[in-house]
């Protein structure tokens, strides 16, 4: 399911630890990788010469760190705006994951720093692993699905199976956050396997081989899942990220989605673990 990695490096941040510890993992071992950098516009053509050099330095770096066997990496060096070559790359390799490192900007100073991760995960329908300035990046045991009944978080459910199934004293961790009080059973009412969501993704967990715990939980779905996330320690987390918007605003950062309550996002700036965001269609 995951065959072609892209990881985004700058010469900052945990991206390539991430990935580190992602090779690590079974089902992610014969994955190929393309080490990215992009080389901003300059004013001058000396400017240019020097940051191209820098860039070539960063990808030999960044690919001397992972470590990785010669067959299954390659590396790109290109010019041009950095979130746009980012998305156009992972369409030109069809990357199953995009690794990215992220600074937890608040949503609108995201807009006015012009985060490229922020302006990937807005336009690119691949699975997108945000990596956290500030945070740690733990060898991968435990796993969590925010579940809903929505075909995104399905697909969360879907790459955790696949991540998780060859992982020696791994754990998978389902949980749901009730927020209509009246519209679905209670925590009261019903135990975490009797519920309908977690049910039917424990249900398909287990036709893969795989044993989950449940957790059910009340109240705000942002802050509750991030909480459970560090109450749990959780080293990786997985959340739908639904597109709710017209193929025509792509072009566009979605200021009602990023000024809004948008739950994934929410999710990504305050989580304190790597958070993975997947969308189920095609852009």
């Amino acid at each position: 399911m995951i065959q072609n990695i892209l990881i985004a490096v700058s010469g900052l941040g945990h991206a390539e630890e991430m990935l580190k510890t992602l090779k690590e993992l079974p089902s992610i071992q014969q994955a190929k990788v393309t080490v990215l950098h992009v080389v901003p516009p300059q004013s001058t053509a000396e400017s240019m010469t020097m940051k191209w050099e820098e860039g070539g330095k960063i990808l030999a770096n960044a690919i001397q760190s992972l470590a990785l066997n010669p067959s299954q990496v390659s590396s790109i060096l290109r010019q041009g705006e950095p979130k746009d070559v980012v998305c156009q790359v992972a369409d030109e390799i069809d990357a199953d994951l995009i690794i990215m490192g992220s600074r937890g900007l608040k949503r609108l100073q995201s807009i006015l720093a012009n985060s490229v991760s922020q302006y990937v995960f807005q336009l690119s329908s691949r699975p997108m692993l945000l990596v956290k300035d500030d945070i740690y990046v733990k060898n991968i045991k435990r796993i969590m699905v925010a579940m809903d009944n929505s075909d995104a978080s399905k697909h969360c459910l879907n790459l955790a199976l696949f991540l998780i199934r060859d992982i020696k004293g791994g754990e998978l961790i389902l949980t749901h956050v009730i927020t209509d009080l009246g519209g679905e059973p209670t925590s009261t009412q019903v135990t975490p396997e009797q519920h309908p969501v977690l049910a039917a993704a424990a249900a398909e967990a287990k036709k893969q081989g795989v044993q989950p715990r449940c957790v059910l939980s009340m109240g705000k779905p942002g802050e509750k899942i991030c909480r459970l996330a560090e109450e749990l320690n959780v080293d990786l987390l997985l959340i739908g990220s639904p597109d709710r918007r017209p193929s025509i605003a792509k072009s566009f950062v979605d200021l009602d989605r990023l000024l809004g309550s948008s739950l994934s996002d929410y999710v990504r700036i305050n989580a304190t673990c790597p958070v993975l965001l997947a969308r189920t269609a095609a852009a």
